[in-house]
């Protein structure tokens, strides 16, 4: 496949499926346009891997549609500055895209052979600053809190407070979490001290948080009115 065949792709992806649907963050709209969405999954798809779908990674994960990465990237109103968390690395393509948006990225992944996977298309890319690490997601990443956004790419039954407690103060959590009779919607959780401020934005439809066991029972969810 020739190179400008994907360029044309994503020239095509930015126009129909971002602008159109309302993207107009400038810096998510340019990383969007020069980051090779097509290396983070099957090559054969060639720029099909472009187009307004998810599609499936193995282990029961997807990359989640162009929109959809744009959109939770322009929710993050990232100025450049910031040191992000995602949880969920899946393919890394959200990654390579926040490391562009973003001073630094720290992403998790339960399932090593994502993680690898991942971790060897950042390196052929040149993208320095993505650090991902093995583990589960929900325990957060201590070892470099604080941090001023943190992105969860799967769908949460409940976010873990202690999670919440490693962002600096004004940042804030976004991502997917479930609701009563099992519908989705996207959140952001600010942080105002030890409160957080609750702001829903719209429903969507993500695979779910896989979560190892939580026995310490400080788990915050959206029904909850302590975190508004």
């Amino acid at each position: 496949m020739r190179p400008q065949d994907y360029q044309v792709a994503r020239e095509r992806m930015v126009k129909e499926q971002l602008i159109s649907n309302g993207i107009s963050d400038p810096r998510v709209l340019e990383v969007m346009l020069r980051t090779p969405r097509h290396l983070f999954i099957d090559d054969e798809l060639g720029p099909q891997a472009y187009s307004d779908h998810a599609f499936p990674i193995g282990y029961s994960q997807t990359m989640s549609q162009p929109y959809m990465v744009a959109y939770l990237c322009e929710q993050l109103a990232l100025k450049g500055n910031e040191k992000v968390l995602e949880i969920g690395t899946g393919s890394g393509y959200q990654a390579a895209v926040l490391a562009g948006l973003a001073k630094s990225v720290y992403t998790i992944e339960r399932i090593e052979e994502l993680a690898e996977k991942a971790k060897a298309v950042l390196r052929d890319l040149e993208i320095s600053n993505v650090e991902i690490s093995v583990g589960d997601g929900s325990e957060g990443w201590r070892e470099f809190e604080p941090f001023d956004r943190i992105l969860i790419t799967a769908a949460a039954a409940e976010v873990p407070q202690s999670l919440l407690m490693q962002l600096c103060d004004g940042g804030f959590f976004l991502g997917p979490v479930f609701r009563n009779a099992g519908e989705q919607e996207i959140v952001r959780l600010i942080r105002s001290g030890e409160k957080f401020r609750l702001e829903r934005l719209r429903q969507c439809s993500f695979v779910p948080l896989v979560r190892d066991p939580l026995d310490d029972g400080q788990n915050t969810t959206t029904e909850n009115p302590s975190v508004r």
